[in-house]
């Protein structure tokens, strides 16, 4: 969708063209009218400090889908991020909301929020982890598999996070 470009009253008093910031670069941004994002919501780098998401960003070690639950982890020091999956070890810790190719940067959600990339949720139904980052509404019965309920979905798209501690069947 493009970006509506407003008529404001320049300081000569004629009308000009003004394109809205999409994201915010700090005090140098005092003054301008911000735009929209693609939610309908005003992007989280125009809230002030507490206020909004506690997405942190993250590098990717493998690719990542929109949607996906992830799993962060210890890397030579580093933090990284891969898909969780009750079949290896991998609890989820959050979630993104976008695609991310291996090596790049992407928005890790915590718990508690909504992630609203799902597809194919059943209103009222509570999810658990499935394998590769996906979730099920069936509990996981393999020995060994890990147990972890994400939240109940809201919607077809949306699933309504909590955190959960995840519990290992046993072998």
């Amino acid at each position: 969708m493009p970006v509506v470009k407003p008529l404001i009253i320049g300081t000569d008093g004629t009308p000009q063209e003004y394109t809205p910031l999409t994201e915010s670069a700090g005090a140098s941004s005092s003054g301008e009218i911000p735009a929209l994002d693609a939610s309908g919501r005003l992007p989280s780098t125009m809230l002030p400090e507490g206020v909004g998401s506690d997405a942190i960003a993250v590098q990717a070690s493998e690719a990542l889908t929109g949607g996906a639950f992830v799993n962060l982890w210890a890397d030579g020091g580093n933090i990284r991020v891969r898909l969780a999956d009750n079949s290896n070890n991998r609890p989820a810790d959050g979630f993104v909301l976008t695609a991310a190719a291996a090596n790049t940067s992407v928005l890790v959600y915590p718990f508690g929020e909504i992630n609203s990339a799902s597809t194919g949720l059943t209103v009222g139904t509570e999810y658990f982890l499935g394998a590769a980052g996906q979730v099920t509404a069936s509990v996981p019965t393999a020995a060994g598999a890990i147990i972890q309920k994400l939240g109940k979905s809201r919607s077809a798209t949306e699933l309504l996070t909590r955190s959960y501690p995840p519990i290992r069947r046993a072998s």
